[in-house]
């Protein structure tokens, strides 16, 4: 086996790249010492979203300051990681806007019902994630 993949930490703040190494399944190579000693060595779990993967042929999309560690892949798992790095389909992620949308169409009418309710526009905020102040202004 060669250095098919690369196990890189994904920076703060750094658009999502990669495929988390949880997310490919079980890997031989996270069970060996080498790895366990790098994903101690930065103290972050294997199932951490910050530790993606991408195979060899990708490394260029790694970032500059991305710590990384080469790890051989057996060809079925070479698969599993090119498959779970593929991006989505446009029509896949289109599909997910129309399920948001749909899902937060009628959000001021579920604010209004939570304020009748008497639920305090604070903690509506707190447990939506919706601004503080718009969920004031519907309180008025």
């Amino acid at each position: 086996m060669a250095d098919d993949a690369y196990l890189f930490l994904l920076p703060d703040r750094h658009p999502r790249l990669g495929a988390a190494l949880a997310a490919v399944g079980l890997l031989e190579c996270a069970e060996t010492p080498a790895v366990h000693g790098w994903l101690q060595a930065h103290d972050v779990s294997a199932t951490s979203e910050q530790v993606r993967v991408l195979p060899s042929e990708a490394q260029t999309l790694i970032p500059p300051d991305a710590e990384r560690l080469p790890v051989p892949l057996s060809e079925e798992e070479t698969l599993r990681v090119q498959q779970e790095c593929a991006p989505q389909s446009i029509t896949h992620v289109e599909t997910e806007l129309l399920e948001f949308r749909d899902l937060t169409q009628d959000w001021q009418a579920l604010v209004h019902r939570a304020l009748t309710a008497g639920i305090p526009a604070a903690r509506i905020a707190q447990l939506t994630g919706l601004d503080p102040q718009e969920v004031g202004r519907l309180s008025v």
